[in-house]
C-alpha cells in the first residue's frame, strides 16, 4: 500500500457558513456578522486559488460542485463522508450532524467511476447513525497505510467499537487515544483527530500535549517510532492555528508535497518547517474564511483517491 497520492478530491461549496450544527463540539470554529451568501461567495473564491495551487504543482483534482438545495455549509470537507481504498473499495461515514449526512452521493462516486477509477465495493457504515454512532472518515481515523494502522481520538465522532470492528474489516492495526484542547480551562475532547495528527510517509507531526495520558501518549510515540517516522511535534498553540491539519500527496512525477494552510505555516518555527522541508516542499493555500468559521483547513477539505484506474 502507498501512504500518498496524487488524485485528489474537492467539493466547491455552494451553501458555506458556520455550521450550527457541528459548533457545538468543534471549538475552532467562529460565529460571523458576514451575511452568508459573501460568506459563500469568499469561501468559493479561497477554493478556487487552493485548487489552481495544487493544479500547477501537478496534482490531479478532481472537483465537484455541493448541491445549493442540499444546505450542507460543510460540505467542501469531503473527507469525513468517504475514503478511498487502493483494493477498489470506497467507505461511507455515519456523520455526527444532521445537516452532513446530506454530503453522502452517489452521483460522486458516478463521476470516479466515469473518469477511470474503479469501484469494486461500497462499505456503507451509515446505518450506525440511526445508534447515535459515529466515525467520521479521515478527520477521525489517521491512517498509515504502509505499515496497515489507524490512528484515532476518540470523540463523540469516533466511536471506539466502531473503528475497532472497521479496521477488523478494513486490515488496519487499531491506535486508539484522547486527546484534548483546553476550552474554557476545561479539558475537552478534540472533535477531529486530524486537527492534532498528520501521518506523511517518512515523518509525522503531531500535537503531543493534547494527549493527556502519559501510557496512551508513549504508545503513539513508539508506534510511530517503530515504522521508522521521524516525529515533529507541535503545541496546542499551533495546533489551535491549524498546523496538526496537515495533508502529504504527490503530482503525476511522484514528486512529494506537505499541503497545509498559510495559517499553519506561520504558526510554525523555522526549525520545524526545516525539518519537514527536508523531506518535501510545502504549499500553503490561504484559506482564512474556510478556517475561521467552518473550523477545518486544508487537509478537511481534500479526499485522497486511492483507487485502481
Amino acid at each position: 500500500m502507498k501512504q500518498i497520492t496524487n488524485t485528489i478530491l474537492m467539493v466547491r461549496p455552494a451553501s458555506f457558513r458556520m455550521n450550527e450544527e457541528t459548533a457545538v463540539n468543534n471549538y475552532f470554529q467562529q460565529n460571523s456578522e458576514v451575511h452568508p451568501e459573501k460568506m459563500n461567495e469568499l469561501a468559493a473564491s479561497e477554493f478556487d486559488d487552493f485548487v489552481s495551487l495544487l493544479q500547477e504543482n501537478g496534482i490531479h483534482v478532481v472537483v465537484v460542485n455541493d448541491i445549493k438545495e442540499n444546505d450542507t455549509p460543510d460540505a467542501l470537507f469531503p473527507n469525513n463522508w468517504v475514503s478511498f481504498h487502493d483494493d477498489g473499495t470506497v467507505v461511507l461515514y455515519p456523520m455526527y450532524a444532521e445537516n452532513r449526512r446530506r454530503e453522502r452521493r452517489a452521483d460522486v462516486l458516478d463521476e470516479l467511476q466515469e473518469l477511470g477509477f474503479k469501484i469494486e465495493q461500497v462499505v456503507d457504515l451509515s446505518e450506525y447513525e440511526s445508534q447515535d454512532v459515529f466515525l467520521e472518515g479521515t478527520g477521525s481515523i489517521i491512517f498509515d497505510r504502509e505499515n496497515e494502522k489507524a490512528y484515532c481520538a476518540l470523540s463523540p465522532r469516533a466511536h471506539k467499537e466502531l473503528f475497532v470492528s472497521f479496521c477488523e474489516q478494513m486490515e488496519f492495526e487499531p491506535i486508539m487515544f484522547t486527546a484534548n484542547q483546553t476550552v474554557n480551562n476545561e479539558r475537552l475532547a478534540i472533535y477531529h483527530t486530524n486537527v492534532m495528527m498528520c501521518i506523511a510517509d517518512r515523518f509525522a507531526v503531531i500535537c503531543l500535549d493534547t494527549i493527556d495520558d502519559t501510557t496512551e501518549r508513549e504508545s503513539v510515540i513508539n508506534s510511530l517510532e517503530k515504522d521508522g517516522k521521524e516525529i515533529i511535534s507541535i503545541s496546542e498553540e499551533q495546533m489551535h492555528a491549524f498546523a496538526g491539519n496537515m495533508l502529504q500527496v504527490k503530482n503525476a512525477k511522484g514528486e512529494p508535497f506537505l499541503v497545509m494552510s498559510i495559517t499553519a505555516l506561520n504558526a510554525l518555527t523555522k526549525d520545524q518547517v526545516e525539518r519537514i522541508s527536508s523531506y518535501c516542499k510545502i504549499l500553503s493555500p490561504t484559506i482564512d474564511v474556510i478556517e475561521k468559521h467552518g473550523g477545518g483547513s486544508a487537509r478537511c477539505m481534500m479526499a485522497e483517491v486511492f483507487l485502481p484506474q
